[in-house]
């Protein structure tokens, strides 16, 4: 054997090692909120870590976040988004949608997941449903069904003949319109009319408790975004005040002390959104992942609040409930 084979040789033994103990990629995932979690716990956030071990994958082995809050400060969305663009992350979570909204400007390209988005199709973040397209998919809170199952669940509580129902939303979040119109449409359907009760800040709440006094509708749905999710123990308390029986979409106004809640389980969706995390890194394309629509729904009552407003939850409704609060 020549010298020159032997040292090709040596080289190759050498290297084998090297390469059989080469690091495999480890992803890096944005997860970007404009709320800062209270307590320095966002059980969305740790619920979709959870959705991440369910298949498979250990923090800190097969991957790390990036997370990046917005401090209630919607206008640092934008720069937060370009943060984590920079920093090439394989995929990038929203907590809401000014956090899709703000990662859809800042790319293009980038995977982008949302677990709860409000009009996905009206917001002009995918072309469908089916077919997303683009850089964008994930889970939708909207569905006419559930407009309508709200307002019937609200009309079997009211006394006879109320009609008039006050739908309280925020007209500067993206995404709360199509909502809003959405159930004003299926108001006649159950009997009920819809009025519009427009909240944008604190400000808005506070002057509502006077206009509710001089004319209140007879019952109250709340359409949630960050916003009314921060202001929920007031919002609570507005409606008990002015003995306003009310129904939201999720069960943290319920826990705050609310009447009852029907809609998606938000932590479901969070974890859930794992699952599209799982594809896109597996090679699948975010706009050939259909936008999946509320599965898991839940009814949420609590009678401790219902006693107080002096109010019968008929049994039709307490023996579907998911959960009732004493």
């Amino acid at each position: 054997m020549t010298p020159r084979r032997r040292l090709l040789l040596a080289l190759g033994a050498a290297a084998f090692p090297l390469a059989s103990f080469a690091q495999k990629k480890v992803y890096v995932i944005g997860y970007l909120s404009p709320i800062v979690p209270q307590n320095n716990t966002d059980a969305r956030l740790e619920t979709f870590k959870r959705g991440m071990r369910d298949l498979g994958y250990t923090e800190g082995k097969d991957y790390r976040m990036e997370v990046r809050w917005g401090e209630g400060k919607l206008e640092r969305m934008p720069s937060l988004a370009d943060e984590l663009v920079k920093l090439k992350v394989d995929v990038l979570v929203g907590g809401s949608t000014p956090a899709y909204a703000a990662a859809r400007q800042a790319t293009k390209t980038m995977p982008i997941v949302m677990p709860t988005a409000s009009d996905p199709v009206g917001d002009g973040f995918v072309a469908s449903l089916a077919r997303p397209g683009g850089n964008i998919t994930g889970l939708s809170m909207m569905a006419p069904e559930l407009s309508a199952k709200r307002l019937q669940l609200l009309k079997e509580l009211l006394p006879k003949p109320a009609r008039a129902v006050g739908v309280m939303w925020n007209p500067a979040y993206t995404g709360m319109e199509a909502r809003f119109y959405e159930t004003k449409a299926v108001g006649p359907t159950v009997g009920m009319e819809v009025r519009s009760i427009e909240v944008r800040d604190s400000k808005d709440l506070e002057m509502l408790s006077v206009a509710l006094t001089r004319d209140p509708p007879a019952g109250m749905l709340l359409l949630v975004d960050p916003l009314m999710m921060s202001m929920r123990s007031r919002i609570v308390e507005l409606a008990r005040e002015r003995h306003l029986p009310a129904i939201y979409e999720t069960r943290e106004f319920v826990d705050a002390g609310g009447l009852m809640s029907y809609g998606p389980n938000l932590l479901a969706n969070f974890r859930r959104a794992a699952y599209y995390v799982d594809r896109i890194l597996k090679g699948a394309k975010p706009g050939d992942l259909p936008i999946e629509q509320p599965a898991q729904l839940e009814l949420i009552l609590n009678l401790r609040t219902a006693r107080a407003l002096g109010i019968t939850i008929p049994n039709s409704i307490l023996q579907t409930a998911d959960q009732v609060i004493q």
